[in-house]
C-alpha cells in the first residue's frame, strides 16, 4: 500500500515517475466524484469532470508547491471545471471562486478560527436510524439542490476542502463578515430543507 503524501507522489510524478499519477487518481476517485455530484447532479457529468480536473492537475504540476497541500488544490481545480460545465449547460453558479487554493488543509497553521465544517451539526440519521445509506444520500442531494447555486457551491466547498473563514475570504476576495454570512446562511437554508424532506421520510 502507498504510503506518500499526494504531495510527495506529485513531486516523484514531476521528476519521471509516471505510476504515483495513477495512485493519485485512485486515491481520489471516489471522494472527488461524490463532490462532483453533489454539484453537477449528473454521474456521467461528474466523470467528465473529474478527467478534465487531473488532466489539468497533470498540465499543471511543474508550477505546483509541493510545500503546499494538494487535496484543495485538487478540488478548486475540480469546482472550477464544475462550473465552466454549468456555465455552458446555462446553470451558471454566482459564486465567482478564484484560483487554486494554496493554503493548508483545514487552517492548520493559521488564526482561521471556526472551520464551516463545524457549522454542519445537522441531524442526518445513520444507515441504522431507518434511512439506508441511498435514501439518504438522495435527501442530501436534493437539499443541496433546493439551494441557490451561490449557497450550494460554498456548502459543498466548505465541506469538502474545509478550508478556515480567512483561507475563504483571501480566495474570494470579500471581506471575513461576507464569508461568515453566507455560510450561515446555506447551513440554515440546508438544514430546513433537510429537516423538511425528513419529516416526509418518516412520514411516508
Amino acid at each position: 500500500m502507498e504510503s506518500r503524501t499526494d504531495e510527495q507522489l506529485l513531486a516523484a510524478y514531476r521528476k519521471g515517475e509516471t505510476s504515483t499519477f495513477r495512485t493519485l487518481i485512485e486515491r481520489h476517485h471516489e471522494e472527488l466524484i461524490r463532490f462532483l455530484i453533489r454539484l453537477l447532479s449528473d454521474r456521467q457529468a461528474a466523470e467528465d469532470v473529474f478527467q478534465d480536473t487531473f488532466l489539468q492537475i497533470h498540465q499543471s504540476a511543474a508550477t505546483f508547491d509541493t510545500s503546499r497541500r494538494f487535496r484543495p488544490w485538487l478540488f478548486t481545480i475540480a469546482a472550477n471545471k464544475g462550473r465552466d460545465y454549468l456555465r455552458k449547460k446555462g446553470r451558471r453558479p454566482q459564486l465567482d471562486l478564484s484560483a487554486p487554493v494554496g493554503g493548508d488543509r483545514g487552517g492548520e497553521g493559521d488564526n482561521g478560527g471556526a472551520m464551516y465544517i463545524d457549522l454542519m451539526e445537522i441531524d442526518v440519521p445513520a444507515p441504522d436510524a431507518g434511512v439506508d445509506r441511498r435514501e439518504r444520500d438522495a435527501m442530501v442531494q436534493q437539499a443541496l439542490e433546493s439551494l441557490p447555486p451561490a449557497l450550494r457551491e460554498i456548502l459543498i466547498l466548505a465541506y469538502f476542502q474545509r478550508l478556515s473563514y480567512i483561507q475563504i475570504a483571501d480566495e474570494l476576495e470579500i471581506p471575513l463578515g461576507t464569508v461568515k454570512s453566507r455560510l450561515h446562511a446555506a447551513v440554515a437554508a440546508f438544514a430546513k430543507q433537510w429537516k423538511i424532506l425528513n419529516n416526509g421520510s418518516k412520514q411516508a
